[in-house]
């Protein structure tokens, strides 16, 4: 009998350039497929790329931005997206735009902008804490 665990996945790599996006994507998927709990899948430093909706993709090419939504909405799960490392890297929300007084967002809906608290908390109430 397989027991279920809770992970939290920590993503620092961006959606194209290197394999960890992708990788902690499809091992995301297998964890839900094996019946596992997701606490939260957090975005940190270039991983922040991967919540750039303005991002343009080769049609032959996996579209790494529009496949995180697409798994968050089917399972319920979290996108979380640190907010300074995404303000560093001209990612923000329509909130932060207006107070920042930018002349637009590029934040997809599935994701949130959130502090390093909200993964600490989430690296607290997990049973395994994986990095890509």
């Amino acid at each position: 009998m397989l027991c279920k665990l809770h992970y939290t996945i920590l993503v620092t790599g961006p959606a194209y350039g290197n394999q960890k996006s992708s990788s902690a994507l499809q091992f995301t998927q297998a964890l839900l497929n094996y019946g596992h709990y997701i606490n939260a899948i957090f975005f940190y430093q270039d991983g922040v790329y991967n919540a750039n909706s303005f991002t343009i993709y080769p049609s032959n090419e996996i579209n790494l931005v529009q496949a995180w939504q697409k798994l968050a909405i089917e399972h319920q799960l979290s996108l979380h997206v640190c907010i300074s490392a995404a303000l560093r890297r001209g990612i923000t929300n329509a909130e932060q735009a207006l107070q920042l007084n930018l002349s637009g967002h590029n934040l997809p809906p599935a994701f949130n902008l959130s502090s390093l608290i909200t993964l600490g908390e989430s690296i607290l109430t997990c049973d395994r804490f994986i990095q890509f």
